[in-house]
């Protein structure tokens, strides 16, 4: 997965990001140095300066970009899946791939969205809310009727159970945890 959207993605960019989000995830942003993602991507510390302008511009582009990629798979699978039920289980299935394929992503986002940039930050939720609203525009056209505040606090609840699985139970596979995980989340909705 192309975690870059604004630059030009080459193969150490892409790996820096991926060695980044995993060092991030497992050491927080202020835990991790720029010397400790350089030697994980194979590099020196100071070589992530060619790519990155500072460990906050990447950060910002992690987050930003993968936001940027929720987003327009979101809107990939509404042109793709006309009616209500396909579009919402195509969502759930997008969103559980994504969990159980990328969970330090989940965890640098929860754990790090107040270390960004503020403009990088309202870009992030910005991308976010219109991801959110994708599914509550899925949700609410499925299942019986709703409140928008009920329509809303559905899909926070599916993308906790979905979001929350791989990290907690990280022992698990993805051929096991995806289908339990889609089941699940497509009943609860």
């Amino acid at each position: 997965m192309d975690l870059i959207a604004h630059a030009a993605p080459t193969r150490r960019r892409d790996q820096i990001l991926v060695e980044a989000a995993r060092l991030f995830a497992r050491h927080g942003f202020h835990g991790t140095s720029i010397d400790g993602i350089g030697a994980a991507a194979g590099v020196s510390g100071p070589a992530i300066y060619r790519h990155f302008p500072s460990k906050e511009g990447l950060l910002a582009e992690m987050l930003v970009g993968i936001s940027e990629h929720l987003l327009d798979g979101a809107r990939a699978i509404v042109a793709a899946h006309p009616g209500a039920a396909d579009r919402l289980g195509a969502l759930i299935a997008f969103q559980v791939d994504f969990a159980l394929h990328r969970p330090e992503l989940i965890t640098v986002q929860d754990r790090d969205l107040a270390n960004l940039p503020d403009e990088s930050r309202r870009r992030v939720r910005a991308l976010q809310r219109a991801y959110v609203e994708i599914w509550e525009d899925a949700i609410g056209r499925t299942g019986p009727p709703r409140s928008p505040e009920e329509v809303r606090t559905a899909a926070h609840a599916a993308f906790g159970l979905i979001n929350s699985t791989p990290r907690s139970a990280s022992h698990t596979d993805a051929a096991h945890a995806g289908p339990v995980l889609t089941a699940m989340a497509t009943a609860a909705l």
